[in-house]
C-alpha cells in the first residue's frame, strides 16, 4: 500500500466524471488507487472488490475504535476530601417536629405561604434561572450530538462555459447525501460531553439555591415587617399616653399646680414618640417595597397576617449531623463546576493527539433535472482524514495550563464554599441561642420598667416624687419595648438563616 499524500484527500465515485476531492485538514487513503494495486491479482468484479475494501476498512476502523474506546485523557475526577465536623458547638436540649415539611410552615402562617408560593412562581431572579437550566440543557444537547455522525443534504446546480468551446455549455444538476463523524479515540468527545453534564447539573444546583434564598428572603423580609409593625405599635400607644399626660399637665400649667419646666419636659417626651413614628412609617414602606420585588410585583402594600408575638419559636433538632451540609446547594454546585473544570483538562489535552474523521457522500448528478433520478448518474465516496498537529507554538501546552488553572481555582473554590457552610451553621446555632437569653433578660426588664414607670406616676400624682422619675421611667420603658421587639425579630432572623445554612431544614 502506497504511504498516505498529506493534505490530499482523493475519492473515488460511480459516476460519469471523476472527481477529486481536497482536504486540506489532514490525509486519507485512495480507495482507487488500493483497489489497482489489487485488481491484478484478484479475478473478483470491480464491484464486489470495491465492497471487499469497503468491509475491511470498517472492519479495521472499528477495531481500532474499539480498542482506544476507553482511552480518555485527562484526569478523572477524584471527590476531594473534606473534614466536616462531628459535632457543632452548640447542641439543643429539645427538638422541634419540622420533618417532611417546607420549614416556613413551621410559623403557620397563611399569609407567609401565600407569598412565598407567589414568589416561587413570579420572581424573576427564579425565572432567569430556570431559563438558565434550559440553556446548559441545550449546550448538553450539543455536545452529546458530537457521538454520532453528522448528516446534511444538499443541491446544487452548475453551468459552465469556456471560451475553447463554441458549443452549449456543460449544465450539472447534483442532489447529494453527506455524512461526517469524528472517532472520539482519546476522549475529547467524552470529556466535553462530562463538563457539559456537570454544567447542567451545576445550574439545576444554581437554581435549588436560589429558590432557597428567595424563601430565605421572603420569610425574613416578612418576619422583619411583622417586626417594625409592632414597634410602630409601640411608638403608637406610647405617643398616646404622653399625649393624653400632655394635655393634664397643660390643664395644671394653667392651675398654677405645676411649673413651665415640667411641661416643657411633657412635651418633650410626647414630640419624642411623635418623631418615632413617621420614621418607622418610612421603613415600614420601603420593607413592602422589597417584598414586592421578590414576589416578582410592582411595589405596593403587603398582606399581614400573625403578629411577630404570635409567630412561634421554633427550635432546631438535637443533634444536627454534619452530613447535612451535602444538602446545601451551594456546595453541590460548586462540587459540579469542580467536575466540569476537571473534564476540561482532558478536552484540552486531547488536542496533542489526532484526530480521525470519516466522511461520506451518496447522491445522484445529471445534465438535466429532469433526468436527475434516471440514467446511471449515481455517486457515491468515503474518505478517512487524520489530522496530526505539529507546531503550534505552545499555543495547546497554553491552552492545558489554562484549564488545569481553571481546575485549581474550582477546587478551592468548593473547599471554600464548605468551609463558608460550616461557618454559617456554626454562627447561627451562637447567634439563636444567645439571642434566646437576650431576649428572655429583656423581657423581664421590660416588665420591671413596666412596674417602676407604674410606681413613679403613683408617687408623682400623691406629691412624693417629682417629675423627673417619671420622665425617666417611661423613657427607660419605651425604649426597653423597641428593644424587646427588634431583639425578638433577631432571634428570627437567626432561626432563618440557620435553617438557610443548612440547605433548607429538612423538609425542603
Amino acid at each position: 500500500m502506497p504511504k498516505p499524500t498529506k493534505g490530499v484527500n482523493i475519492s473515488t465515485q460511480r459516476s460519469r466524471e471523476t472527481r477529486v476531492f481536497w482536504d486540506r485538514t489532514g490525509f486519507s487513503f485512495s480507495e482507487s488507487k488500493v483497489q489497482r494495486q489489487m485488481s491484478g491479482t484478484s479475478l473478483l468484479p470491480a464491484r464486489s472488490l470495491r465492497l471487499c475494501v469497503s468491509a475491511s476498512k470498517v472492519c479495521f476502523l472499528g477495531l481500532f475504535t474499539a480498542l482506544l474506546s476507553a482511552c480518555s485523557v485527562g484526569p478523572d475526577y477524584v471527590k476531594p476530601v473534606d473534614t466536616a465536623p462531628q459535632s457543632w458547638r452548640i447542641e439543643e436540649k429539645k427538638s422541634a417536629d419540622v420533618a417532611n415539611v417546607a420549614w416556613w410552615k413551621g410559623y403557620g402562617d397563611k399569609v407567609l405561604d401565600e407569598l412565598i408560593e407567589k414568589a416561587l412562581k413570579e420572581n424573576k431572579d427564579l425565572l432567569i434561572a430556570t431559563a438558565r437550566i434550559d440553556e446548559y440543557a441545550a449546550q448538553y444537547g450539543v455536545a452529546r450530538s458530537e457521538f454520532f455522525p453528522q448528516l446534511s443534504a444538499g443541491a446544487s446546480y452548475t453551468q459552465q462555459q469556456t471560451f475553447q468551446t463554441l458549443g452549449k455549455p456543460l449544465k450539472i444538476n447534483q442532489l447529494a447525501l453527506n455524512a461526517s463523524w469524528e472517532l472520539d479515540l482519546w476522549g475529547k468527545i467524552r470529556r466535553g460531553s462530562e463538563a457539559a453534564r456537570a454544567d447542567l447539573l451545576a445550574s439545576e444546583e444554581g437554581r435549588r439555591s436560589t429558590v432557597l434564598s428567595l424563601v430565605s428572603s421572603v420569610a425574613s423580609s416578612y418576619i422583619g415587617l411583622r417586626d417594625l409593625d409592632k414597634q410602630l405599635e409601640i411608638a403608637r400607644q406610647t405617643a398616646k399616653s404622653r399625649k393624653e399626660s400632655l394635655d393634664l399637665f397643660q390643664i395644671r400649667f394653667e392651675g398654677g399646680v405645676i411649673t413651665e419646666l415640667e411641661l416643657a419636659q411633657n412635651r418633650s417626651e410626647y414630640e419624642q414618640a411623635m418623631a418615632t413614628i413617621p420614621q418607622l412609617e418610612k421603613s415600614i414602606a420601603l420593607q413592602e417595597h422589597g417584598i414586592s420585588l421578590l414576589l416578582g410585583a410592582n411595589p405596593g402594600p403587603v398582606p399581614r397576617g400573625k403578629s411577630i408575638d404570635d409567630l412561634p419559636i421554633p427550635l432546631p433538632p438535637k443533634g444536627i449531623p454534619s452530613d447535612i451540609l451535602q444538602r446545601r446547594p451551594d456546595i453541590l454546585q460548586a462540587e459540579q463546576t469542580l467536575i466540569a473544570a476537571n473534564a476540561q483538562i482532558g478536552v484540552a489535552r486531547a488536542a496533542y493527539f489526532p484526530s480521525i474523521s470519516l466522511t461520506g457522500l451518496l447522491g445522484v448528478s445529471s445534465s438535466e433535472l429532469s433526468s436527475l433520478f434516471k440514467g446511471p448518474g449515481r455517486m457515491y465516496s468515503y474518505a478517512a482524514s487524520l489530522t496530526a498537529p505539529i507546531f503550534t507554538a505552545g499555543k495547546t501546552a497554553s491552552q492545558v495550563k489554562v484549564a488545569e488553572a481553571q481546575q485549581q481555582q474550582a477546587l478551592l473554590k468548593y473547599q471554600q464554599t464548605i468551609q463558608t457552610a460550616f461557618r454559617e451553621v456554626e454562627d447561627g446555632l451562637v447567634e439563636q441561642n444567645r439571642t434566646r437569653e437576650q431576649l428572655a433578660a429583656q423581657k423581664r426588664q421590660v416588665a420591671a420598667l413596666r412596674t417602676y414607670a407604674s410606681l413613679a406616676r403613683l408617687r408623682f400624682d400623691n406629691g412624693y416624687s417629682n417629675f423627673l422619675d417619671v420622665l425617666d421611667a417611661e423613657r427607660s420603658l419605651f425604649n426597653a419595648e423597641l428593644n424587646y421587639s427588634q431583639t425578638q425579630g433577631d432571634l428570627h432572623q437567626y432561626i432563618i438563616g440557620l435553617y438557610k445554612a443548612m440547605g433548607g431544614g429538612w423538609g425542603l
